[in-house]
């Protein structure tokens, strides 16, 4: 089986002037298809950076990174642009959706930017669809701020699946949001990885790396380890534990 992503003996240098910052030392790494892989660890290992490559925002200063036996050192800028749309879908911390539009049009958005043009027919069949993917499709006329923290991250997800995305790279998709939500969110991140999408998400958070399959952890720019999880933690399970505390705290109240 070929690997979606494979980058090998990457670096990534920044050079400030006079000091050079060696954030990233020859990475190598395999990602199958339908693998659900936590990038964790501390501030200045190299995560972001290596996040921010996976995701072809950042070229590496040598080594190779093939995204779906692409590769992306022959890429000129607007081809890296058009790749990044149609092979990447990105959720954040933040959330990052435009105030003054609806569920539905935040989750349009990406395909305005495709290169293939989309009837204003099927961008709208298309973006229902995601937000039926996450539950949401009830909210589609709602602006963000008529949606709860969890509901604006799942607008978010649906609005990184709308072009079908080989990979879904997510940046602390639970880091705003209270314990009950994040498992709410992981649970559609495991409904998605169970039908075949590909997901790395960066966490600092051990219990959220649980309910992946894999934990990669990186130090001073290189892996430490990189390891399946054990006893993965499942989202539907965690809710019904939680659900059933909430009850019977309300009947002892």
């Amino acid at each position: 089986m070929t690997p979606v992503v494979k980058i090998t003996d990457v670096h990534k240098i920044y050079d400030s002037g006079e000091v050079k910052v060696h954030a990233v030392r020859g990475i190598s790494l395999d990602l199958y298809k339908g693998e659900m892989m936590a990038l964790m660890g501390a501030s200045g290992s190299g995560k972001s950076t290596l996040m921010n490559t996976l995701g072809c925002l950042d070229r590496p200063t040598s080594g190779t990174y093939l995204l779906d036996n692409i590769d992306i050192s022959t890429l000129d800028r607007n081809e890296l642009a058009d790749l990044r749309n149609e092979k990447l879908g990105f959720v954040f911390q933040g959330f990052n959706l435009l105030a003054r539009t609806t569920a539905l049009e935040n989750v349009e958005l990406p395909m305005l930017y495709g290169k293939r043009r989309v009837r204003s027919r099927e961008m709208q069949e298309r973006a229902m669809h995601c937000l039926s993917i996450v539950g949401l499709s009830d909210r589609a006329d709602h602006f963000p701020s008529q949606l709860s923290g969890g509901q604006q991250q799942r607008v978010a997800i649906a609005r990184a699946l709308v072009n079908q995305p080989q990979v879904l790279l997510a940046d602390e998709p639970t880091g705003n949001l209270d314990s009950k939500t994040s498992v709410e969110v992981m649970g559609v991140f495991q409904k998605l990885n169970d039908e075949g999408i590909t997901i790395v998400m960066v966490t600092h958070e051990l219990d959220i790396a649980n309910y992946c399959k894999r934990n990669l952890v990186m130090r001073d720019g290189r892996v430490v380890s990189d390891t399946p999880v054990a006893n993965r933690s499942i989202a539907e399970v965690e809710m019904k534990r939680l659900n059933a505390a909430e009850a019977a705290a309300k009947l002892i109240a």
